[in-house]
């Protein structure tokens, strides 16, 4: 806890009327929701209300204000650092604890309850422009260190998915993810040069940490998407823990899906199929070994799941454009 960042923040959560607000801000309503309408908020405002033209955004929350239902073009991460906060979608309502972490999907029809006056709320916006190709383009990028389980972001800023796409982390307990976001708070409301790079970075590794406290844990997760309330990082964590001997059939059984059912499930929900979502982690396995070690290519073939090494060869250069050998000559330090 960072009482220097906290007392700032607490500063800037006053109290707001969203009936003084609505004629400045002039949001466009999209739907309603319950009778009530339902906004457009497709740009980020700072702590001053000024417009931000910022990739990556922080906000504090006003203390008990009314927000009305809205849809934003944008991955949020809303955090309470002091007391807790109720987002309500269009299907429940989440309670997110102290030190909590919950993450909106583009295009996630939802709005937060008033907080307490003693709480303090912090907005962190994503745009798409956040962040390169080489950064979060898990679902079609052809690179080394691609983690399946990264599909994550892709997924929550997928507008196609946003109907009650959001994932609850329940990490208040793990310190360098609470770390990550004090630093990223402090960076954004201290800019020097080089924040920005800063921040993206600390998103970087605050997305990192909480994937890996999420495989850690399945408790401490909880992931909503529009097409079930199945538990997809779940589903993925597991190819990657067991993508060498892996059968759909096997996972099937583990998860208690039918085969059939969950191998449509991947598909609609990554636009991979289960044995891509395999050849995909094996090769990025594969991949780190060709860099970080001298072993043979037909024993990291064998070691990874491949028997035949010519289909490992096809496999890997389907993938990464590219054959392990040549791989590994341009890669290797």
């Amino acid at each position: 806890m960072d009482l220097e960042i906290l007392n700032q923040l607490r500063q800037n959560n006053k109290p707001r009327d969203w009936e003084e607000l609505k004629p400045m801000m002039e949001p466009p309503k999209t739907g309603k929701f319950n009778d009530n309408p339902v906004y457009e908020f497709f740009y980020t405002l700072t702590d001053s209300l000024e417009i931000n033209p910022q990739s990556i955004g922080v906000s504090v929350q006003p203390v008990k204000s009314y927000i009305p239902f809205h849809i934003h073009n944008y991955v949020e991460i809303t955090v309470p650092l002091l007391g807790e906060c109720t987002v309500v979608t269009n299907k429940e309502e989440i309670l997110v604890s102290q030190n909590n972490i919950i993450i909106i999907g583009n295009h996630t029809t939802h709005t937060v309850k008033p907080i307490e006056d003693g709480a303090i709320v912090v907005n962190i916006s994503l745009k798409g422009s956040a962040f390169t190709l080489n950064d979060f383009n898990f679902m079609q990028q052809k690179a080394s260190g691609q983690n399946i389980s990264n599909m994550l972001f892709s997924l929550l800023s997928n507008e196609n998915l946003g109907e009650n796409t959001y994932s609850l982390f329940k990490t208040s307990h793990v310190v360098p993810i609470i770390n990550s976001i004090y630093d990223i708070i402090s960076e954004y409301y201290h800019p020097d040069i080089q924040t920005n790079q800063i921040i993206r970075l600390e998103i970087l590794t605050l997305f990192s940490r909480l994937i890996r406290a999420a495989s850690k844990s399945n408790a401490n997760i909880k992931i909503n998407n529009k097409a079930s309330g199945n538990n997809l990082l779940s589903l993925l964590l597991y190819i990657e823990r067991n993508y060498a001997n892996i059968t759909l059939e096997q996972m099937g059984h583990h998860f208690g899906f039918n085969p059939n059912y969950l191998s449509n499930y991947l598909k609609t929900q990554t636009g991979m199929s289960f044995i891509q979502l395999v050849h995909l982690q094996r090769v990025n396995v594969a991949a780190e070994y060709l860099v970080y070690t001298t072993a043979p290519i037909d024993q990291i073939s064998l070691k990874i799941g491949y028997e035949n090494p010519s289909y490992f060869y096809k496999i890997f250069k389907k993938i990464l454009n590219s054959s392990p050998s040549e791989y590994r000559k341009e890669h290797q330090v």
